[in-house]
């Protein structure tokens, strides 16, 4: 049996035991724990039973490919060197990978032929271990799987020189061509369809009725074109109201593996300026008022949010935390003044937009298969058809470049392709 122990450091307790690494020899592994030594302990014997029951480090000759992933994520994830969003995705990644019985094959074992199948699957769909037929995933999810094998094997190879080659330098990436219905009688569509204003006024006077908290991050999101996380995201510090404009700085997420929400940076992890016009400045506005008048009425039940600064290794990430006026406040806590707000205070949360869009789309007629990305397409759409310079929407949406703003968004509309094709009309006089 593990031998293990706790020991507080400043305000936290930390437990720590003995584990066998791959030479046979006996290295210490400590884990941050919680404020309470009684709850830092009981993770000290969950963590000693998982040991001892998985036996986590294996021998060199026995390590499966699941167990090397853990090793690879465990010394190679949490250097610092890599963004937080890059390495939760390749967790996540890691996490179906061992859904797989490639997971369970013996690391000497595995070929470039095992790898191949395995990707190859993923790519094209087929029966998968569960006995489930899935279609195959989009291209970027086979790449964070390619690129998670490609390292872990690599490192394998070295530093740990569990096997002497990687076999994934064989492998070749295949995607799925899309196939066409040649005697269809449906109209393709290209994109995701921006929504008009007539729509958009539908959507606001059904959430007035059904999810009145919904209706500001959308408005933001349709005036302003951010993300669902940047929306959420965005503070009051954030809005220069005298000078219509917003400073886009941080984004909300929902960490799986964590089980709480975590506040970073924004996808390009660059901080952006948004101009906006008369019509949010009114919005916004009202949205204070409306604030501030719940924060009188609900009196000390009114939520705080707060974020707290968390250390893992050299990685810093920040939890998103909130408290009425009852509860006390930690001192490693603070506080934020978030726009996006429910009626007690609490934030409008990502996942809960992303419900509300859902139900939009079932109940709503002429939404179907609405999400919250569409408002940015919209938003989009809109600046270009009105004439705005492609160079100004780039920047506005923190697009890392031009093209990307044009490819995806610039062609999204029936009628703006019919209007260009139309200007040949001019060219031969028939206009």
């Amino acid at each position: 049996m593990a031998k293990g122990s706790v020991r507080k450091k400043g305000k936290k307790w930390y437990y720590r035991f003995y584990v066998e690494d791959q030479s046979g020899n006996l290295v210490q592994k400590e884990y941050a724990g919680t404020e309470s030594k009684s709850e830092t302990e009981k993770m000290l014997r969950k963590a000693m039973e998982d040991y001892e029951s998985k036996k986590f480090i294996a021998k060199v000759d026995n390590i499966t490919v699941a167990e090397l992933l853990d090793i690879w994520a465990e010394e190679e994830l949490k250097t610092g060197t890599l963004s937080n969003g890059t390495v939760e995705n390749y967790l996540g990644t890691i996490r179906v990978i061992k859904k797989h019985p490639i997971a369970d094959r013996k690391l000497k074992n595995v070929t470039s032929e095992h790898l191949q199948q395995f990707l190859d699957l993923l790519s094209f769909g087929g029966i998968f271990p569960d006995g489930k037929e899935r279609k195959g995933y989009s291209k970027d999810y086979i790449r964070s799987f390619s690129a998670v094998l490609q390292q872990s094997f690599r490192f394998a190879v070295f530093p740990k020189q569990y096997i002497t080659f990687n076999p994934m330098q064989y492998i070749k990436l295949h995607y799925k061509t899309e196939d066409v219905d040649l005697f269809s009688d449906d109209e393709t569509e290209e994109g995701i369809q921006p929504i008009s204003h007539k729509d958009y006024e539908k959507l606001i006077a059904y959430l007035e009725k059904e999810n009145p908290q919904a209706i500001l991050p959308i408005q933001i999101s349709y005036y302003a074109g951010l993300r669902i996380g940047e929306v959420c995201g965005l503070t009051w510090q954030d809005i220069n109201l005298d000078e219509q404009c917003l400073t886009i700085k941080r984004s909300i997420r929902y960490d799986g593996s964590k089980h709480k929400y975590i506040i970073g940076p924004t996808k390009r992890k660059k901080v952006r300026i948004v101009d906006f016009g008369d019509t949010l400045t009114e919005i916004l506005k009202k949205a204070r008022k409306e604030q501030l008048k719940n924060r009188m009425q609900y009196g000390e039940l009114y939520h705080h949010n707060y974020y707290k600064e968390v250390t893992d290794k050299n990685r810093v990430y920040y939890e998103y935390y909130n408290l009425d006026g009852t509860q006390e406040v930690p001192n490693d806590y603070n506080e934020l003044s978030f726009v996006c707000l429910r009626p007690d205070g609490c934030l409008e949360l990502p996942s809960t937009l992303g419900t509300v869009c859902r139900t939009v789309a079932k109940r709503l007629d002429e939404f179907e298969g609405f999400h919250f990305h569409q408002l940015r397409h919209t938003y989009t759409s809109n600046l270009l058809a009105n004439g705005a310079a492609p160079k100004d929407v780039q920047e506005l949406l923190g697009h890392s470049d031009v093209s990307t703003t044009m490819n995806v968004y610039a062609h999204s509309t029936r009628k703006a392709k019919r209007e260009s094709a139309r200007l040949l009309d001019k060219v031969a006089g028939n206009d």
